[in-house]
């Protein structure tokens, strides 16, 4: 088989490690109405949680929609979803959950 004919092989996790992070639940009463307000929400808490901070990755359950874009492909039979992936092996430190997995962000603090 030529080397150009492989795909690439992503080790599948069967349960995502949160030891490292901070996981702030979020139930807003009454529901959010959007992606957006969910967003807004979100950015405040982890400028109270972090100060200067980076968004590296959501997931909005509303619309099936995650950011990285398909970063969930090569998950496919992985309990960790790809988002989730992401924002932890890129550093992630605080994961805000709104109402119950329907939004999820991951934040890393930035350090100046």
């Amino acid at each position: 088989m030529d080397a150009m004919d492989t795909k690439p092989v992503c080790a599948l996790r069967a349960s995502a490690d949160l030891s490292g992070v901070t996981v702030a639940k979020l139930d807003p009463r009454p529901p959010l109405q959007d992606y957006l307000e969910a967003m807004r929400l979100a950015n405040a808490e982890a400028g109270v949680r972090l100060g200067e901070h980076m968004l590296l990755s959501w997931y909005d359950r509303d619309r099936d929609f995650e950011s990285p874009q398909h970063s969930s492909e090569c998950h496919a039979a992985s309990a960790v979803p790809g988002y989730v992936d992401y924002g932890l092996y890129h550093g992630a430190t605080l994961m805000v959950d709104i109402e119950d997995g329907r939004f999820v962000f991951f934040y890393l603090p930035l350090d100046f």
